[in-house]
């Protein structure tokens, strides 16, 4: 596996991603969203060969804090050791730049989701540490709760 980036020029490839995953990204406005964003935002993919494995996705809110605005590992792919890595390579580019600060948003706990406990499982592992409950961000079925990471310096 290879990471690639930041500049991704892979929106089909990162849009089979997206789909491969229903249980994560089944409404299809976010899909296609996320999807454009994947070249429009700095991100990175991790390759086997030229196929796209999984990516992220990057948005700076502040020259110290950025937001994990995507990321997503092909269903055949995930349990390996992937978005592990893709984290971790982003994460050190970022604290290259100064960034101090990572957040990521997802489902909150209060939502039934097992693929979201999954998720929220797999940032905790990952250092994020559990911010604030926003109820309605994103809609009263979509409780949005923000985590956040603080990077060591550089």
């Amino acid at each position: 596996m290879q990471i690639v980036g930041p500049a991704l020029d892979a929106r089909t490839q990162c849009e089979e991603v997206l789909r491969s995953l229903p249980m994560w990204f089944g409404i299809e406005s976010a899909l296609q969203m996320y999807a454009d964003d994947s070249v429009r935002l700095p991100g990175f993919a991790a390759m086997d060969g030229e196929r796209v494995l999984g990516f992220i996705s990057l948005q700076q809110h502040f020259p110290q804090a950025w937001e994990v605005h995507c990321i997503a590992v092909r269903a055949g792919s995930r349990n390996a050791g992937c978005g592990r890595a893709l984290m971790r390579h982003a994460e050190g580019w970022l604290g290259n730049q100064g960034v101090t600060l990572l957040q990521v948003k997802t489902i909150a706990a209060s939502s039934a989701s097992k693929e979201y406990a999954q998720t929220r499982g797999f940032y905790a592992h990952l250092g994020y540490q559990p911010l604030e409950v926003f109820p309605e961000l994103w809609s009263p079925r979509h409780p949005c709760l923000q985590l956040v990471k603080v990077l060591p310096g550089r």
